[in-house]
């Protein structure tokens, strides 16, 4: 299957990062490698460590981009000092994460991230873990499965959401992202704007990957193997990722530690919002290693 990729504020993230000729950069989230494609234009005889958690994007990133200043290497945020030190980075110039869910990963029906795929509700970046959204909503208690959803989705109709969950799979076991999409229509009786099961399958891939404590301990990884004067960006799309990154940038800032490069997140310009209508919520912020 073929997948049209627009790296999200392209442009921005070079003016932020400012790669350097010589430098040495970690893509922590590499995916289709449109980020790390430019990159890899600005430093001369550099190099480049591309990170994600999913193989088959790796492997496209590979096919994308065969070049030997690029490393590519499957794993976690909260292994990235672990996989720079094995690279042979113990120092890097500039790190960027971009947070976004891929349109590789959304248009893949059998990778269960679409609300109409008649594929099983699956959700992980990494295939080889065990964890999956179908396990979630039909395992876990109800109390558990409301509070994923307030907590990660900021769904207003958590709880009965919840409750429709559990009556369904008293029935039948929920198989497939429509079915859960299905449910949830129920619940909303209607379509607004966004599709009403929008947070509920945010809070999932949330919950099934871990994506929060995993940015949390991504961030701390960063700072410390960033040089003197190492750029920190990170392009975050939803309220709950830009406030870990903002609080996270400015504690380290009133500690020292980092200098805060916008007090403002750089939102994508109409042009590109028009052109690519996936990053219209889409938040750029940067800090430099003091």
């Amino acid at each position: 299957m073929k997948v049209i990729h627009h790296p999200v504020m392209l442009r921005e993230v070079i003016m932020l990062l400012k790669p350097v000729l010589g430098g040495v950069y970690v893509d922590a989230t590499v995916g289709l490698g449109g980020h790390a494609e430019e990159i890899l234009r600005h430093i001369g005889n550099g190099r480049l460590l591309g990170i994600d958690r999913d193989e088959e994007a790796l492997d496209m990133a590979m096919k994308r981009i065969p070049d030997n200043r690029l490393t590519l290497k499957k794993g976690k945020f909260s292994d990235i000092s672990k996989m720079a030190a094995e690279t042979g980075f113990s120092e890097v110039d500039g790190i960027l994460f971009d947070l976004g869910t891929s349109m590789f990963h959304l248009k893949t029906a059998e990778r269960g991230f679409s609300f109409f795929s008649e594929e099983p509700l699956d959700m992980r970046m990494d295939r080889e873990q065990e964890i999956t959204a179908a396990y979630i909503v039909n395992k876990y208690p109800e109390k558990e499965i409301s509070r994923i959803l307030w907590e990660y989705g900021e769904e207003k109709l958590s709880r009965k959401i919840a409750r429709a969950v559990i009556d369904y799979r008293a029935e039948k076991k929920i198989d497939t992202c429509a079915e859960l999409s299905d449910i949830v229509y129920r619940v909303y009786r209607k379509r607004g704007k966004h599709h009403p099961a929008t947070k509920t399958f945010q809070a999932l891939r949330i919950a099934v990957n871990d994506e929060l404590n995993e940015l949390r301990k991504g961030l701390n990884e960063a700072a410390g193997i960033l040089k003197s004067g190492g750029r920190l960006c990170v392009i975050s799309y939803h309220s709950l990722e830009d406030r870990i990154v903002k609080n996270f940038i400015r504690d380290e800032h009133k500690q020292g530690g980092l200098r805060m490069l916008t007090k403002k997140p750089i939102a994508p310009s109409d042009e590109e919002v028009r052109f690519n209508p996936s990053a219209r919520s889409a938040k750029l912020r940067g800090a430099e290693k003091i």
